[in-house]
């Protein structure tokens, strides 16, 4: 939907304090569009416009504006007003502020909220990042089993408007224990001397709250819920976590995963906003440990001085070697690394895997060692079979450390990303430089021989 206002007419109105314009544009657009525009005024004329709205609508909107912004907004307007936007936010979004804020931040402003939404914000805020707990919502709709669906259509009525999704409605019993659930398409289609107890499933899948969050997206995937019930150790239910949490949660992992097999440590913070100092620190370390370990790429090319004295073509091919065996290598380690994430394949699988990753190792090689011994055939026709040998044995030797390493470190309880491209490609170089002069070495040793006498 294309803004039906410019900003300096958006910023007039602000001024004018002109309220009923205000609603009008915030209502011709989506919240998150409305997040979008204003984002980019300055964080006082941002809320002298949130001011101006009705609370709710404006909840929705802050709502949409990043992490980050919505802390800096936070930290910077009147206590009073920012414990009213928590009250409207909705509930998992205002614990995930709360948890940014700066702790004396934090208790300026959760004594001026309603009691109710305090204990409801620092529920929510007391399981530790990465569980399920960290992410869910106590937005969700309940029923009692014996309700009639006469009463049952009304409840929902009359919580509708306040929780995230009536979808799904959990029953509980007088101790909420959660012991069903009935869709809403089931209620309406129901007969109303029915009870909810008659036709509520007691099969309820479901998550604990202390498990990682992990364990929540496998059953929203594999049963398309939009929303998974959360149980404490009690079976108390104590929240829900929606389709729309388990998306923000993977794409963060994904983010976080590609940043680890590109060899960075550049975690929770925006690429744009980055300083200098930061994007140092996240792509620095990696980088000096591989230095180090190149080290033994040029010992292993020392080494084989002799040979390269012998035949100087050889240097022509290094690089199309080595790189081809870190490609191979970084290919079979991204493979292994997503499907060890996404639950594809487990620990014990490796050795089927194994398997089938030196045959189709093998095939990769020959196919490359074509192509490689058809270069060699027009530069140096005496090393194409040298060439071609060592194609073979380098793309199966990083096919197999880019295979492997992911469940190495799975077993050792390190994370699979860890085996970054860049590590595995320096690995692969060292194999490569010893593989492709040992080979060359035994081919030419009779050069070597007469070089000898």
């Amino acid at each position: 939907m294309a803004n039906p206002i410019f900003a300096p007419e958006l910023l007039e109105l602000i001024t004018l304090e002109d309220t009923d314009t205000l609603q009008d544009v915030a209502s011709s657009m989506h919240p998150a569009e409305m997040a979008d525009f204003v984002a980019a005024l300055e964080d006082t004329d941002v809320w002298r416009l949130l001011l101006l709205l009705p609370m709710q609508q404006a909840a929705e909107i802050f709502s949409h504006f990043d992490l980050d912004r919505q802390v800096d907004l936070a930290s910077d307007v009147n206590r009073q007003a920012m414990a009213h936007m928590l009250e409207a936010l909705p509930h998992d979004d205002r614990a995930d502020l709360v948890n940014r804020l700066e702790p004396q931040v934090a208790e300026q402003i959760l004594p001026l909220v309603a009691r109710a939404e305090r204990e409801d914000i620092r529920n929510l805020t007391s399981y530790p990042e990465g569980t399920v707990g960290a992410i869910m919502s106590s937005d969700y709709a309940t029923l009692l089993p014996e309700m009639s669906i006469k009463d049952a259509l009304e409840q929902i009525r009359l919580q509708a408007p306040t929780r995230e999704t009536v979808y799904y409605i959990y029953v509980v019993n007088n101790e909420h224990l959660l012991i069903g659930f009935v869709s809403l398409k089931d209620l309406i289609l129901a007969k109303p001397t029915q009870t909810v107890g008659d036709m509520m499933n007691p099969e309820v899948i479901h998550a604990l709250a202390d498990d990682h969050q992990d364990t929540a997206s496998h059953p929203i995937e594999k049963y398309d819920l939009l929303a998974l019930p959360v149980i404490n150790a009690e079976n108390k239910l104590v929240g829900i976590v929606t389709v729309d949490d388990i998306m923000d949660v993977q794409e963060a992992e994904a983010t976080t995963d590609f940043h680890k097999i590109g060899g960075t440590d550049l975690i929770d913070v925006s690429l744009k906003e980055a300083g200098l100092a930061v994007l140092y620190r996240a792509r620095v370390p990696w980088l000096l440990v591989l230095v180090f370990m190149n080290v033994f790429s040029g010992a292993g090319i020392a080494h084989f001085e002799d040979t390269i004295a012998a035949m100087s073509s050889l240097v022509f091919f290094l690089p199309l070697l080595i790189d081809s065996g870190g490609n191979a290598g970084s290919q079979a380690a991204t493979l292994m690394v997503r499907a060890l994430a996404i639950g594809d394949v487990r620990l014990r699988d490796w050795f089927s895997l194994l398997r089938k990753e030196v045959l189709i190792s093998l095939l990769l090689g020959l196919t490359m060692a074509l192509g490689a011994m058809l270069v060699a055939g027009f530069r140096a026709p005496e090393i194409a079979i040298p060439v071609g040998l060592t194609m073979i044995c380098i793309v199966l030797f990083g096919s197999l450390v880019g295979m492997s390493l992911p469940f190495v470190l799975a077993r050792f309880k390190f994370d699979p990303a860890t085996a970054s491209a860049p590590l595995i490609t320096s690995i692969a170089d060292i194999g490569g430089v010893l593989i492709y002069f040992a080979i060359a070495t035994w081919w030419i040793r009779d050069i070597l021989s007469d070089m000898g006498g």
